[in-house]
């Protein structure tokens, strides 16, 4: 009996010590808390303190581009010119946006400063390529082998298109059948490039074979007025219709003369179908290649 009531006793005992922990447990819970609350409240000021200065700084920066294109405009710099110290001066303003507000978070501007040294020169080895596009967008906007608008040819990969922007590590042409190429800066400077449209004036040559038996002078005389008539000739250039060649089928003709850049194409497609049509009407035949098969049987030659 004397047995009983003492297990009775420490059941008790040990209700009564789990309701205490029960009862003490939030407290200890909430002390805990307590003494990370001013730092959660700090961190959550300058997350809110660092989006403010974020958007304040890109206000700021797209007033200092702006002011900067209208400078660079003012002085009679190249649009391409312009666009690449637009891309350049951006990347590096953000880069100070982003130290200012890395500094709210206690992180000091020299420490940031030696590891963005330390990730560039990380980043350099890994990314050459980059690094040489970059030099290379520098080169094109010293040297100016060609600005927006001409229209250019890449010797090494045969792209070419009117150059729309000069950025700071690819060169943007749009092709003639309205395609977006990104040539790399790097591969650009160290190709062969033909600006097509650097002159005003471009010498644009016509080349045609006539047969044998066709009448030479005849189609000489045709090929000259037909230059001499056209419209977009310049008048103050020297006009030429000569014999080219001698081949194996056709006398090759050559007619030049000199037009505006702008108008090089039209006048190209416009005389080239003149031609044909007036040599059709002149009996003036241009060669066209044939093929004889001879067809040998029970010592038979037939030709067809």
């Amino acid at each position: 009996m004397l047995l009983t009531v003492k297990n009775s006793e420490d059941t008790i005992a040990e209700i009564k010590d789990l309701q205490d922990q029960i009862v003490n447990q939030p407290n200890k819970i909430i002390e805990y808390f307590k003494g990370w609350l001013p730092d959660i409240a700090n961190f959550a000021i300058n997350v809110v303190l660092s989006i403010i200065i974020y958007f304040i700084g890109t206000k700021i920066i797209d007033l200092i581009l702006r002011l900067v294109d209208k400078s660079c405009i003012k002085i009679g710099a190249e649009e391409g010119a312009i666009k690449f110290i637009h891309s350049l001066l951006r990347i590096l303003l953000y880069i100070v946006l982003f130290l200012i507000i890395g500094k709210r978070f206690g992180l000091d501007n020299t420490s940031m400063v030696a590891l963005l040294g330390s990730a560039g020169i990380a980043i350099g080895l890994a990314l050459q390529g980059s690094l040489s596009n970059f030099a290379g967008g520098i080169l094109l906007l010293i040297l100016k082998p060609f600005k927006i608008g001409d229209y250019i040819i890449e010797q090494s990969t045969g792209n070419e298109g009117t150059v729309t922007n000069i950025d700071v590590f690819y060169t943007k042409v749009l092709t003639a059948d309205n395609k977006m190429i990104a040539m790399p800066n790097g591969n650009v400077i160290n190709s062969s490039i033909t600006n097509v449209t650097n002159e005003d004036v471009r010498r644009l040559d016509i080349v045609v074979g006539i047969s044998y038996e066709s009448d030479l002078k005849k189609a000489k005389k045709i090929i000259e007025d037909m230059l001499l008539q056209d419209s977009a000739r310049i008048e103050e250039r020297d006009l030429n219709v000569y014999v080219s060649d001698l081949a194996e089928s056709s006398v090759i003709i050559g007619g030049r003369m000199w037009v505006k850049t702008e108008d090089y194409w039209p006048a190209r497609w416009r005389i080239i179908e003149n031609i044909k049509l007036t040599f059709d009407k002149n009996d003036i035949m241009i060669p066209f290649k044939q093929l004889d098969v001879n067809i040998k049987s029970n010592n038979i030659k037939t030709e067809l």
